[in-house]
């Protein structure tokens, strides 16, 4: 498991030279989501002129602490959605509540933690379903084996109880 949080956070420090900067312009509208305004421009070549094309990215705000009008840092992360792929860093310049009075910002250690914790438990329940299967194959298995066994001695196997719609409630 230290491994995997070690490998991941390698991962993402590689990315880090990724970080963008841009303006939040939607935010409060999708849970743990804001939109984020990055700048950008394209030349055309026709008027030799540099053109303002802004690209929007939907980012992930794992405790919703951004506000409208933030200026965020964001880096690539691991595909939270079909169109979420980046993540809030830190909030450069707060706009309206002052940073003190929103939830903060997780880190990266603290988001590697968290993601640690769900694998873990997802782990336990799958394992803990394996255990609950193979117990009950395990019965059938005795129960078909028993029931070889009388027909084999030449005695009947008792009939198997019909199930009725009251039964299976």
């Amino acid at each position: 498991m230290a491994s995997e949080v070690a490998a991941a956070a390698a991962n993402t420090v590689r990315k880090a030279a990724k970080e963008m900067h841009g303006i939040v312009v939607s935010a409060g509208r999708m849970d743990k989501t804001v939109k984020v305004k990055l700048g950008g421009l394209r030349w055309e070549p026709r008027v030799q002129k540099y053109f303002k094309e802004p690209r929007y990215k939907l980012v992930h705000d794992p405790r919703n602490s951004v506000r409208q009008g933030d200026v965020v840092a964001i880096t690539p992360t691991w595909r939270v959605s079909q169109h979420v792929r980046h993540v809030v860093k830190h909030i450069i310049a707060p706009c309206g509540d002052p940073i003190e009075e929103r939830p903060p910002v997780p880190t990266l250690e603290e988001r590697l933690a968290e993601v640690a914790a769900k694998r873990a438990a997802k782990d336990e329940r799958r394992a803990a379903l394996r255990e609950e299967q193979t117990k009950i194959r395990e019965e059938m298995k005795a129960a078909e084996e028993a029931r070889k066994a009388l027909k084999a001695s030449g005695q009947t196997p008792p009939p198997a109880q019909p199930t009725s719609i009251e039964d299976v409630d």
